[in-house]
C-alpha cells in the first residue's frame, strides 16, 4: 500500500470520527420536550437488542424521555398471536426493563405485527400499563415550555399493495381502509397549527434498501403528497435496520429512518441522502419554540448524526393553536407515580336562574410511590375545555 492511499485511508476515517461525538454534556436536553424513537426490536434480547435497551434507560437518567414512539416491529417474525404470547415477554417487558423506561409507549404496527394477530398488539393497551395504542393510526399533540407538538401515528402496511395482495402472510393489511385513512390524515393535518408537526409510520417514503421498490413507491404515490401539502417537519419511519436522513428536491420535509434496536443492516447513500449508518441505536427527539432536534444514537451512546429544523421553514402553517386542543406535560421529575393511582372529576352543578352552571373539581387524588416534589398534572385550560 502506497504512502497516498495510506494518508487517505487515515484522512477518511478522521473525517468519521468528527463526526461522532459521545454525550458529555445533558444540558442540551433541558428545556426541551424530549422523548424516544425505536423500531424493529423483537429479537429476544439477541444481537444488540438488550444492550442498546440498557443503553436507553441509562440515558434516560439524564435526558429525561416523556415516551417512547414505537415505529413498528417490535416482535419480528411472524408477530404476536394473543396478548398472552410470550413474545410480550421475551421481547419488550423483560427487554425493556429499566426503570426510567416505565413510561407510555406510542407504537404503531410494522410488517411483522401485521403477519399476526394485529387487533392483539391494539388489546395489549389493556394488559400493559405503559403500552398505549387507542387505535390503527391517531394523533397526539403535547405541550412544553410554550412548544407545541402534533404526532400523527400512521398505519403503513395497507397503503402497499404488496402486502394487501399477500393475504395468506398479511391477512389484516387488505380488510383495512387505507383510503379513509389517507382522508383522516389529511382532515388532521389540515386543522395541525402546532409548532412542530411529525408523522411517524414503519415504512419509508425515500430511503436506499433491497426491499421491494413498490414499497416505495405505493408510499411516495399516496401518502407523500399529503405530507408536502401540509408541509409536515419530520416524516419518521424504521423498517430498513439502518440510519437514513434522506432530503428530496420540492420538499422541505426530512425524512428520518431510525436504525434497529437489534440486528441493523447495511447502507449506501442515494440520491438526497444526508446521511446514512449501517449502525444499530435509536433516537432522541428534542422540541422547543426554536428548534426541532432527531439526534441518531449508536449502541455506544454515540450521536452520529443531528437532524435540525427551524420554524421558518414552514411559517405559513403555523399560527396559535387552540389552547383546549393541547396537553400539558410537566416533566418526568415532577409527575406524579400512577401505580395505584386516579383521579376523580366530579361535576357539581348550580342551578341558577339564568341555568345550570357547572364547576370541575379535582376532588380527590389517590397516589402511590411518589415524592415529595410531586404535584398535579399541569393544565393551561380551563375548566370548560376539561369538561367536554
Amino acid at each position: 500500500m502506497t504512502m497516498k492511499k495510506i494518508f487517505l485511508l487515515l484522512f477518511i476515517a478522521l473525517l468519521g470520527n468528527a463526526a461522532i461525538a459521545q454525550i458529555t454534556d445533558y444540558s442540551i436536553f433541558d428545556k426541551k420536550f424530549n422523548f424516544y424513537v425505536a423500531n424493529d426490536l423483537g429479537r429476544n434480547g439477541y444481537y444488540d437488542q438488550k444492550p442498546i435497551a440498557e443503553l436507553m434507560g441509562q440515558m434516560a437518567e439524564e435526558v429525561g424521555p416523556e415516551f417512547v414512539l414505537a415505529t413498528g416491529d417490535v416482535h419480528h417474525f411472524e408477530g404476536v398471536r394473543s396478548v398472552n404470547d410470550p413474545l410480550w415477554m421475551t421481547n419488550y417487558e423483560l427487554i425493556y426493563s429499566h426503570p426510567e423506561l416505565m413510561i407510555d409507549w406510542f407504537p404503531l404496527l410494522g410488517n411483522h405485527e401485521y403477519r399476526g394477530n394485529t387487533q392483539a398488539v391494539l388489546d395489549y393497551s389493556n394488559i400493559s400499563r405503559r403500552w398505549t395504542m387507542p387505535a390503527r393510526y391517531y394523533t397526539k399533540t403535547f405541550e412544553d415550555n410554550g412548544a407545541t407538538i402534533r404526532i400523527l401515528w400512521v398505519d403503513t402496511a395497507p397503503m402497499i399493495d404488496k402486502y394487501r395482495n399477500e393475504s395468506e402472510t398479511y391477512p389484516d393489511a387488505c380488510k383495512q381502509d387505507y383510503q379513509q385513512q389517507l382522508s383522516w390524515i389529511d382532515s388532521v393535518l389540515t386543522a395541525a397549527k402546532e409548532d412542530w408537526v411529525i408523522v411517524a409510520g414503519h415504512h419509508p417514503i425515500y430511503a436506499e434498501t433491497p426491499k421491494d421498490e413498490s414499497e416505495r413507491a405505493d408510499m411516495q404515490a399516496r401518502l407523500d403528497p399529503i405530507l408536502r401539502k401540509h408541509k409536515v417537519d419530520m416524516y419518521i419511519c424504521g423498517h430498513i435496520h439502518n440510519f437514513q436522513h434522506v432530503r428530496v428536491a420540492g420538499s422541505d420535509i426530512d425524512y428520518i429512518t431510525n436504525s434497529a434496536g437489534s440486528l441493523a443492516r447495511k447502507v449506501k447513500p442515494i440520491e438526497g441522502t444526508v446521511f446514512c449508518s449501517p449502525e444499530p441505536g435509536f433516537s432522541i427527539v428534542s422540541a422547543s419554540k426554536k428548534t426541532l432536534e432527531l439526534r441518531m444514537i449508536d449502541k455506544q451512546g454515540n450521536v452520529l448524526h443531528t437532524v435540525t429544523n427551524n420554524p421558518s421553514r414552514h411559517a405559513s402553517r403555523r399560527t396559535p393553536p387552540k389552547p383546549c386542543r393541547t396537553t400539558t406535560f410537566l416533566p418526568r421529575s415532577k409527575r406524579p407515580c400512577f401505580v395505584g393511582g386516579f383521579f376523580h372529576l366530579i361535576r357539581q352543578k348550580q342551578s341558577l336562574s339564568a341555568g345550570i352552571q357547572e364547576k370541575a373539581l379535582y376532588l380527590h387524588l389517590s397516589i402511590h410511590n411518589y415524592d415529595e416534589e410531586d404535584t398535579l398534572p399541569a393544565t393551561n385550560q380551563p375548566a370548560t375545555c376539561r369538561l367536554q
